[in-house]
Formats: structure tokens, sequence, C-alpha cells
């Protein structure tokens, strides 16, 4: 991870002179006002190669990856002001990537994220095994993708993107520092089908987002746990799905493909990938 180096070679960040401090804090500070953030951004370099991405590596290099997020995620949380942890992969230039070289990042937030706190919101409304209760619905499903003994990736009911994936651990797992060594070791393998699948579906390499969720660092530990969201605008070999009036202005999604066609699609390009 490249911001560990950084920190050494430049030094800690100069000491915020008017930081957040707590989680409601930001929201008492009313219009035009701002704060020093104290957040932290990471690179993540997967391979000394300078082409491919997550899911080209090998699932010894994949499992190290995966041990770095949890290390990196136990660090950062541990940093004062940070409220949240981050991983993710943007792959392709239809995302926005200008470097080629596979790599991730990872991003510590002073505050909880916008989409956390609705999940949060949602879970408090609820119940606290929402998100047990989502996966028992999923693996009962026929949107099932691919199972492992401890993870299940699935297409969710009413997906928006023309590809989206979600992985969910079975055990309750807040965030990759918390998530044991057997599951570490199967989820490297898991993840890399998954990915591999996907690229399968074209001729042409598809790009994404893959997206870790991990529970806050300080609150709604015990009813958050810790996913995977894939997401891809590809609906086509050579269309992609903008966001436009419905999406863009209302928040209102329309549907490109039945969740449950998108899932049996990627169910047989999963089962072709070996490892």
């Amino acid at each position: 991870s490249f911001g560990p180096a950084l920190s050494a070679a430049h030094g800690d960040a100069p000491e915020a002179p008017n930081p957040p401090r707590g989680l409601d804090d930001l929201d008492a500070l009313g219009l035009g006002s701002v704060r020093t953030s104290v957040g932290r951004c990471e690179v993540v370099c997967f391979s000394p190669e300078h082409t491919g991405s997550f899911g080209t590596q090998s699932v010894t290099r994949a499992r190290t990856v995966i041990e770095a997020w949890a290390d990196r995620t136990a660090a950062l949380s541990a940093l004062p002001g940070v409220e949240q942890v981050f991983p993710f992969e943007n792959r392709g230039e239809a995302i926005g990537v200008t470097l080629p070289h596979p790599h991730g990042q990872i991003y510590a937030y002073p505050y909880v994220t916008p989409r956390t706190r609705r999940l949060v919101e949602n879970i408090s409304r609820t119940s606290p095994d929402l998100m047990q209760r989502v996966l028992d619905f999923e693996r009962d499903g026929s949107r099932v993708i691919l199972a492992g003994e401890r993870w299940t990736a699935y297409v969710p009911f009413a997906a928006r993107w023309p590809i989206e994936v979600h992985l969910m651990p079975h055990r309750h797992v807040p965030d990759f520092a918390e998530a044991t060594d057997t599951e570490r070791d199967e989820l490297a393998g898991l993840y890399l089908r998954l990915l591999r699948g996907i690229d399968t579906l074209y001729d042409t390499p598809t790009p994404y987002i893959a997206a870790w969720h991990q529970a806050p660092v300080n609150v709604a530990r015990d009813t958050v746990r810790m996913h995977l969201e894939i997401t891809s605008p590809r609906r086509a070999a050579d269309k992609l799905k903008f966001l436009a009036g419905s999406e863009a202005a209302m928040g209102a999604w329309i549907g490109d493909i039945p969740p449950e066609d998108a899932a049996a699609r990627l169910r047989d390009a999963v089962e072709g990938v070996q490892l």
C-alpha cells in the first residue's frame, strides 16, 4: 500500500485545525460551512505487471491483497477521526480509469458515508438481522451465481445495473479485519472466479466498480455486514448504460434486463472458469 510509504517519507499530515468531532457534527455545519478533512487515501498495487486487474491475479496473490485489505482496514480504523474504511477497485476507461497498472484504492473517511448511513437507518427501521434476512432470501432464490461454504454471490432483487453482483459472507463479519483466515482463503478463489466469469461475457474486458462495503468504525458493527458490490454499465458488447433523465434527475432506475436472466448468464459464465 502506498499510503504508509508516503506517510513515512513525508511525515504525518498536519493536525487539522477544525476536524470533525463526532458522527452528527457534520450535520450541524450549516450552509456554506467547511471543515478540515482528516481522512486518508491509499493505493494498493495488485501486481508488478503493468497491465491487468484483480481478476488476472493468481490465487496466491489475490490472497495477499486480501490480507493487505485486512491489515490496512485495521490500521486506518485505529487512526483518530476515521469513521469508515472503504477498499475498492475501478476497472476500465468507461469507469474513468487512466492508470492501466492493476491497482485498487482504500479511502478512510472522517464520517460515515451517505450510503452506509441509509443502510444503518434501514436496519434500525426494520430489524437488526436485516442483512442475514437478505442473504437467506437470495440464497433461496434463482439469482445465486456462485456459492461456497462461507460466501455466496448473487444478483440482487431489483438490480439497477446491467451487471450487478453482490458477494456476502454467511457469518456476520463487519470488515476485512474481522474475517477469519478460512474466510479469507475461500474468498480469494471465489472472487477470482466471479471476476473472470464477468470477463468472459464479452470479447473485451468489462469495465466495473468493485466496492467493498464495510461497517463503520464506531457504530452499527453488530448489524452492518461487510459485502462486495460489483457494478458495470456494460449492457452489450458495444453499449453502456448511461444515467439519463429518470435515473440521474429523479433517482428512479429503469432496468435493462431482468435480474434472473442476468444471474443465469453470469452463472453459466462462472461455471466455465478454471483457476
